[in-house]
């Protein structure tokens, strides 16, 4: 596994129960849902309504000047309805492993994601996660916060 310089958390309390969650996150085109249009996401690949081990999932995303790419990823570390990872076997970073949790708690469930990332031709441009990468998730998971929050609120009615 390569050097792993760079991690990115955020997690969000989402009143749900751990079952619902687990359905409505381990379900791929939900991803489209909650993903910001400016990136041009769109699944091209054929995939079922839940997850498994060893599904690959094929992608066309715009995240840097409107330029389409190709994202393979692979969902690996299933523990259904507690976690799963998505590991990009192709696609714009050098290394990417996204590992998505559930914890039961008080009213609904703390969802966290973790991911491990190197960004491409880090060893000659070092400022690019400083100034794009970074910058360009946190616009990401705060999107797919509000999106949540307007989908499942953030009160146990």
């Amino acid at each position: 596994m390569p050097q792993i310089p760079y991690e990115f958390k955020r997690s969000q309390f989402l009143p749900l129960t751990i079952d619902k969650a687990w359905n409505f996150f381990s379900n791929p085109r939900n991803l489209v849902r909650i993903t910001p249009a400016a990136l041009g996401f769109r699944i091209v690949s054929e995939v079922p309504a839940k997850i498994y081990e060893g599904l690959t999932v094929e992608y066309r995303v715009k995240p840097l000047f409107g330029i389409p790419l190709k994202w393979i990823s692979l969902i690996k570390e299933v523990r259904e309805p507690y976690q799963f990872a998505d590991e990009q076997i192709k696609g714009p970073y050098a290394y990417w492993h996204h590992l998505h949790t559930f914890k039961e708690v008080d009213g609904g469930v703390m969802m966290e994601d973790v991911i491990h990332y190197r960004v491409p031709l880090q060893q000659f441009l070092p400022w690019i996660n400083d100034l794009i990468v970074i910058n360009d998730l946190h616009k990401i998971f705060e999107f797919r916060r509000q999106t949540l929050l307007i989908l499942f609120g953030d009160k146990v009615s």
